[in-house]
């Protein structure tokens, strides 16, 4: 059990300790040289993350379509190597580790050639396309000795580790129901003219099926099948990383779930969801997401029969099931209310950058990776098919 004032005085311990161990290991060693593959958005995001963290440096940076190459170079400011082929990256004994963010269904290959070539690696996540994928990716990235972080960054941020401890202090009691949930609002059309003649569009789709140039698959490359797994796999994985962090899972017993075009109908996968995962351990979690409304964002609330734990990326709030409601609300006032401090992308990535140098086991490993990403499989599998999936773990096969 943790009052207020112990989880308190646990969260700046936490930070404190944070910041002496980066301080420590920042000090020891030389600069990283990275190379950026994938400059799209997140990329570009994360490469003015990578400026703000001392003992690195953006060396070189790959993508078929010259703009953004070139608005990445921006970022970069220094005297950035150009490339359109990320093998030249990984031939360059200099680069000590690549962050990759490409469309999905580049991240098995990529990271795999990049931790032959002794690379470390940042991979997006999801960190897989397919089941298969990951079970090759871990086999592959275990027998290694490469650093490999994938981008579920909530493992970085203070005040989610401090929820994780507040689930083992068994503060909730029994948890058999997390709701998890992502509303984003998104459009689709009106996308940027693109040169072809700067675009090498048969590099894009790699092991995708040959089809002519489309701008929304571009684009919105997430929400078609043969490059993402729609909001399934970008927004979802996250959360059940959590989930499976929290509760102490490595997948489910089954998956269900049903999703439609109501709005964005050009899309592959569909802009509304409803999931529904039973897990071991007597519990379930739904996922209820859209992309025609963004209030609220994304969040998870962990309801046991003691407490109920709510957490995004904001802020982290407890409530006691036994305490009265606040006059005029049907909720208790917070027992425990913390709002977040910093950046959780910003401290995975120094995460990533520490163990690099230490040679440690990253907090978002490539294990737990393909167990987040795995959940979002199963439950894409049973989306597209209209059919409950069940999963038996020890086999590492959906039974029929």
């Amino acid at each position: 059990m943790i009052d207020r004032r112990t989880f308190l005085a646990a969260a700046s311990g936490l930070a404190f300790t944070t910041r002496a161990a980066r301080a420590s290991v920042q000090g020891a060693n030389n600069r990283i040289r990275i190379g950026i593959i994938g400059t799209g958005g997140r990329a570009r995001g994360l490469m003015n993350l990578l400026k703000r963290l001392p003992g690195n440096e953006m060396v070189a940076i790959c993508d078929v379509y010259e703009p953004r190459l070139l608005q990445a170079a921006e970022i970069a400011t220094t005297a950035t190597t150009k490339v359109a082929d990320y093998r030249r990256i990984l031939d360059n004994r200099e680069i000590d580790a690549v962050l990759i963010g490409t469309p999905d269904h580049w991240h098995k290959k990529i990271t795999l050639d990049a931790v032959a070539a002794g690379k470390d690696v940042y991979v997006e996540k999801p960190m897989s396309h397919t089941l298969e994928e990951g079970v090759e990716m871990v086999k592959a990235v275990e027998a290694s000795k490469q650093v490999v972080q994938t981008g579920t960054q909530q493992r970085s941020w203070d005040h989610w580790v401090l929820g994780k401890q507040i689930i083992d202090s068994g503060r909730l009691g029994q948890i058999t129901f997390v709701q998890t949930y992502w509303y984003q609002h998104a459009t689709a059309g009106n996308y940027p003219a693109v040169s072809m003649d700067k675009l090498d569009w048969k590099s894009w789709l790699g092991s995708a099926p040959e089809r002519p140039f489309q701008p929304e698959r571009f684009f919105q490359w997430r929400h078609f099948w043969d490059y993402g797994g729609g909001q399934i796999t970008d927004l979802m994985t996250h959360w059940i990383d959590v989930v499976h962090w929290y509760m102490d899972v490595e997948a489910p017993l089954t998956t269900a779930a049903t999703g439609r075009n109501y709005n964005l109908k050009t899309w592959e996968a569909p802009d509304t969801v409803n999931a529904t995962i039973e897990f071991p351990k007597s519990f379930m979690a739904v996922y209820l997401g859209t992309y025609v409304s963004k209030v609220d964002d994304g969040g998870l609330e962990f309801r046991g029969d003691r407490g109920t734990l709510k957490i995004d990326r904001t802020r982290l709030a407890v409530y006691r099931d036994d305490a009265p409601y606040a006059a005029g609300t049907l909720t208790p006032e917070p027992d425990i209310y913390v709002r977040s401090s910093g950046d959780g992308t910003l401290t995975h990535l120094q995460n990533w950058l520490d163990c690099i140098r230490s040679r440690k086991t990253p907090n978002a490993n490539v294990r737990v990776a393909h167990q987040a990403a795995r959940t979002s499989h199963l439950t894409n599998m049973a989306l597209r098919s209209g059919k409950t999936v069940r999963w038996n773990n020890s086999a590492g096969r959906v039974e029929t």
